[in-house]
């Protein structure tokens, strides 16, 4: 049973997230908890995203996150290819419609790698050590990326660029950043402490399901509340599919030159889309959270693609 739940993991925590949200908006009964569950949600989807993140942090060794050439020219790639779309959106009169599809498209592209690539780069038989180290590097980059670029994008008219700056920086950086520091603490003060949380080896596992189901939920509300034609729809979870595929491919093109393909590849390529989601909800148009919401599918045909290629070669 256990096997069956990690399997269809993805499928289940999508189709709880979406029944729950149906069945809290439209129960009578339950219209009462409705203004609870969103504080809830406010605060639990950052705290769950700092857990996971705590947690594979504590698995890592500091003397082993040595920087590689490839790291360099994909943190580059992030940071040119996201303001590129930052420029489209600033000087390039388009309806709101397209400035979903891009808000959508950058948060694909700005988002950090994914804790749990270092596991798919593993079984593929890349570097899990490389990888480890390009996540820190991306959620640094992120950390100080979003709130530099997400009040330029969707400005508020009740705040200033800096005042949103900080607001953004002051919930984003801790929630990427600190988890690493802790996690260095706990290793050098508090060791039982540490192993005994490195030694919970699923728990990130089930709270990216939790967190998977919470943010299915909130896209799915997006969806629903929005006055958007169902083509823009589509067209935002087409620009989720580019951008994975092209971030697939420039990651494994970089990465073949620097004798590293699989691990370049999974760094680029295989984001935290529970966190892209969560920052789209929160800090763009809500609609944009269909950009990552689609990433997840696309990453996981294709992740669940190359496994069974590596599994064919080895078989």
């Amino acid at each position: 049973m256990l096997k069956f739940l990690k399997t269809w993991t993805l499928p289940i925590s999508m189709l709880m997230g979406t029944i729950g949200y149906f069945i809290f908006s439209e129960v009578a009964f339950l219209s009462p908890v409705k203004p609870v569950l969103n504080t809830l949600v406010v605060y639990l989807m950052p705290s769950l995203i700092f857990a996971q993140l705590l947690l594979t942090f504590c698995k890592v060794k500091v003397r082993e996150l040595m920087p590689c050439p490839w790291h360099g020219w994909l943190l580059l790639i992030q940071v040119i290819s996201s303001l590129v779309l930052v420029a489209l959106l600033l000087w390039v009169p388009m309806a709101e419609e397209y400035r979903e599809i891009f808000e959508g498209a950058l948060v694909c592209l700005i988002c950090p790698t994914a804790t749990a690539a270092a596991v798919i780069t593993g079984k593929l038989g890349g570097s899990a050590s490389s990888l480890t180290t390009y996540t820190l590097l991306s959620n640094l980059l992120a950390a100080v990326a979003v709130p530099l670029l997400f009040p330029l994008v969707e400005p508020h008219a009740d705040a200033s660029f800096f005042s949103a700056f900080l607001k953004i920086l002051g919930k984003v950086f801790p929630l990427l950043l600190f988890p690493f520091f802790l996690a260095v603490f706990l290793r050098n003060c508090l060791p039982a402490v540490h192993r005994f949380l490195s030694g919970l080896r699923d728990l990130a596992f089930y709270l990216w399901a939790v967190s998977l189901a919470i943010v299915t939920a909130q896209t799915v509300r997006s969806l629903v509340h929005s006055e958007a034609d169902v083509w823009v729809e589509i067209g935002i979870a087409i620009g989720g599919l580019i951008t994975c595929i092209l971030q697939f491919y420039w990651g494994k093109r970089i990465g073949t030159r620097y004798d590293d393909r699989i691990s370049a590849g999974q760094a680029l390529g295989q984001k935290n889309t529970v966190l892209a989601i969560w920052m789209a909800y929160t800090y763009l148009n809500p609609l944009s959270s269909v950009g990552p919401g689609s990433y997840v599918l696309w990453q996981n045909m294709f992740n669940s693609w190359q496994l069974w290629k590596k599994g064919r070669d080895v078989g």
